[in-house]
């Protein structure tokens, strides 16, 4: 057993009932030779993944190989719209693609673009969910979704929540990738933010597979073991999460 994982494990073994985590992976249409690894990783941990879409950057091809993959993988793969270019149309401040700086119109075009493009290229795979780029949107965009039939929305859990009706948030709490610019990776740091989000409350951790080398995979790796394998952890979709009303 790797050490690092440590503070995880004691929470896991100290924890009355069974803790919930989901994996979500962003970015899928970038960096494809990157996102096959990764799902070879959770293949072989038995564990579940979510995947957040790029709608205007999914090839056809990609899409086809993904849809295959789905069909016959014995442990459930999710997928959902996240964004629609994953551009930045923000003028100054944090970057957004569905921001203040965008109006009503805009958004529901790009909101209604994106999820039928990723409809055609992945069929009934694709769940009514939403990840918007850089994990932050407006609440226009909250209710916005809501209008449009979208049931779940997943952003950060350091962005206020909107509490709108029938728009589930469930957001990730943990930044697999996240360190202070220009520092080493610490794993000391990794473990004490999962074993801080590992609560009452699903744990969501954010992936990028275009910037997870082998290195950051057997890191991966390790975690995915010890929550495949605990009797306290429990991997979920986001689907099955939504179906329980657990955000």
């Amino acid at each position: 057993m790797s050490q690092w994982l440590d503070p995880l494990r004691r929470v896991l073994d100290e924890a009355p009932a069974r803790l919930a985590f989901f994996f979500r992976d962003d970015d899928v249409g970038r960096a494809d030779e990157r996102l096959h690894p990764l799902l070879d990783l959770f293949s072989r941990h038995a564990v579940p993944i979510d995947l957040a879409v790029i709608p205007q950057a999914l090839a056809p091809a990609v899409a086809d190989v993904l849809c295959t993959r789905i069909a016959r993988a014995s442990t459930p793969i999710g997928v959902h719209v996240h964004g629609f270019a994953h551009v930045n149309h923000e003028p100054a401040g944090r970057k957004c693609e569905f921001g203040p700086a965008r109006d009503l119109a805009a958004q529901r075009r790009d909101l209604e673009l994106g999820r039928r493009r990723v409809a055609e290229l992945l069929g009934d795979a694709v769940a009514p969910f939403f990840t918007p780029p850089w994990n932050r949107c407006t609440e226009t965009t909250g209710r916005l979704l809501h209008e449009l039939g979208f049931r779940v929305l997943s952003r950060d859990a350091a962005e206020p929540p909107f509490g709108i009706p029938g728009l589930l948030e469930m957001p990730v709490r943990v930044d697999w990738l996240r360190r202070p610019s220009g520092a080493p990776r610490d794993l000391s740091l990794v473990a004490a933010r999962l074993a801080g989000a590992a609560h009452d409350r699903p744990a969501g951790i954010m992936l990028h597979h275009e910037h997870m080398d082998t290195e950051e995979l057997e890191r991966l790796g390790e975690l995915l073991a010890l929550l495949g394998g605990h009797a306290r952890a429990r991997c979920c979709t986001m689907e099955s999460l939504a179906a329980e009303g657990r955000g």
